[in-house]
């Protein structure tokens, strides 16, 4: 019971956290919602309203590298997200603060997931410079579509591979398709948002890297405990993607 209210005041706090982020408008009800007494069944219901779907991120995920290499977002596409109220003055400039196209995109992509359930579609709209893209995304998004459930399913694994700790050519793939959901994953792993923190500090233009510092500080820390298994377990609270996972081990 008393673990059933903790969760249930967690996602009470990330309603609040988006009430001050998107406003009331953007999610019918949320101000009615966080007026009333804790419950887990209204609580959840408006938590589904601003999260992206997890279909979306999806998409976004398994096509990070071929966005960062074809879009260039600091125009049109970055515009339009602001003008529409995906993105604030303080993500416009983060997005400008990066040294290289590639790394705005990066940005860019690590942002989309924590603007609610209309970012993605948004995005779509923002390509008028970029169809190409936007046809890939919607093929890719109807392709994880058709594929369901099933998509998300972790990989079979061997035991031995299992047991194993990651290497560091297997942390930096991983690096290279994960978002900011990094931080999830680590936290779950055993890091502290002080560990996060620092990872950041030290590499303040590079997700990447810091992605890849928190990976080892975790496998540093935890030593024989930190195996290939225990980082499965956190990828897959982080709701990755199994090809993640494969193209990881491979």
């Amino acid at each position: 019971m008393a673990a059933a209210r903790s969760e249930t005041i967690l996602h009470w706090c990330l309603l609040k956290f988006a009430l001050n982020t998107y406003g009331s408008n953007a999610v019918p009800g949320l101000r009615v919602c966080l007026t009333e007494r804790y419950d887990s069944s209204s609580v959840n219901h408006h938590l589904c309203l601003i999260l992206m779907d997890a279909r979306d991120k999806q998409v976004l995920r398994s096509l990070r590298l071929e966005l960062c290499a074809e879009l260039l977002v600091e125009g049109l596409v970055s515009q339009y997200l602001y003008q529409e109220g995906i993105l604030t003055e303080n993500h416009i400039q983060e997005i400008r603060s990066q040294v290289t196209n590639h790394r705005k995109t990066m940005m860019l992509l690590d942002i989309l997931p924590t603007r609610g359930p209309k970012a993605f579609e948004t995005f779509l709209e923002s390509l008028q410079e970029f169809p190409w893209v936007k046809d890939k995304l919607e093929a890719k998004r109807n392709e994880i579509t058709l594929a369901g459930p099933a998509g998300d399913e972790m990989p079979e694994i061997s035991q031995r591979i299992l047991k194993n700790l990651p290497t560091d050519q297997q942390l930096c793939k991983l690096a290279r398709r994960l978002g900011p959901e990094w931080e999830h994953i680590v936290l779950h792993l055993g890091l502290t948002h002080n560990d996060i923190y620092y990872c950041k500090a030290n590499n303040p233009y590079n997700v990447q890297s810091q992605i890849v510092n928190a990976f080892i500080s975790w496998r540093q820390r935890f030593g024989s405990r930190a195996t290939i298994e225990s980082l499965c377990a956190g990828l897959k609270v982080g709701e990755v993607d199994s090809s993640v996972i494969q193209e990881m081990i491979q």
